[in-house]
């Protein structure tokens, strides 16, 4: 199996070199995959590592929900609500063994939730739709060039040419901590100002069936990593 850690450690570090639509492999790939109005991160996320920095930012997210909630009598009675999360454990720590985070040792946990990490953001760069026939085809030509094995190249290949596809991504989750993560790694790729990614995020949200207060929190925590 090819790292996916590694791989989603790749695309968060294209994010701090000017943009997701500056890094990775540049020009076609980066825009196609990262999104072409995409976000900057701040340096100290950066430093967090991909799966850490997308578990903390949903981590930092559903706690900030559930303080903000009425209490346990206010909790919906369908859908996903915010899980109880250790007491003293600030928002910025890397949430490790709280359903965010693998515990320590689980490779093969960290491995499967990157790759989900990362699926999630191949299909929300392509939310707009805006990929013709000739680039597409020299975007698959430059992953082909990337300094990658054949399995995680595959694996690239494959997740940009299914179609636009929010059912068979909300079946790969797992675990209310996994939507809301699914969720915080595509609001990383999109720009708000698009209303067809906007579009995407709803239906998005409302097929992991999160709240719209844990949404709203969501992105205020993508925001807090982000500088544009």
């Amino acid at each position: 199996m090819f790292d996916a850690k590694k791989l989603l450690d790749q695309f968060v570090n294209s994010g701090a070199a000017g943009g997701f639509a500056g890094g990775l492999a540049g020009g076609a790939v980066a825009n196609a995959f990262m999104g072409k109005k995409g976000r900057k991160l701040t340096k100290s996320a950066v430093k967090l590592g991909g799966l850490a920095l997308v578990g903390g930012l949903a981590y930092k997210a559903w706690q900030n929900h559930k303080q903000s909630s009425a209490g346990p009598a206010a909790g919906p009675a369908a859908g996903y609500g915010p899980a109880a999360v250790p007491a003293g454990n600030p928002a910025s720590q890397v949430p490790q063994g709280t359903g965010f985070l693998p515990g320590p040792g689980d490779e093969t946990g960290a491995q499967e939730l990157s790759q989900l990490m990362v699926r999630a953001m191949i299909s929300a760069a392509k939310a707009d739709g805006q990929i013709d026939t000739r680039e597409s085809q020299m975007i698959l030509q430059q992953v082909n060039d990337l300094p990658l094995d054949d399995e995680a190249k595959a694996f690239l290949f494959a997740e940009y040419s299914r179609p636009l596809d929010i059912e068979g991504l909300v079946a790969a989750v797992d675990s209310p901590e996994h939507a809301a993560e699914v969720y915080a790694a595509s609001a990383l790729v999109v720009h708000p100002a698009s209303p067809a990614e906007q579009f995407y995020l709803d239906s998005l949200a409302r097929g992991l069936r999160l709240e719209a207060g844990l949404v709203q929190e969501l992105h205020a925590a993508v925001a807090s990593s982000t500088t544009a």
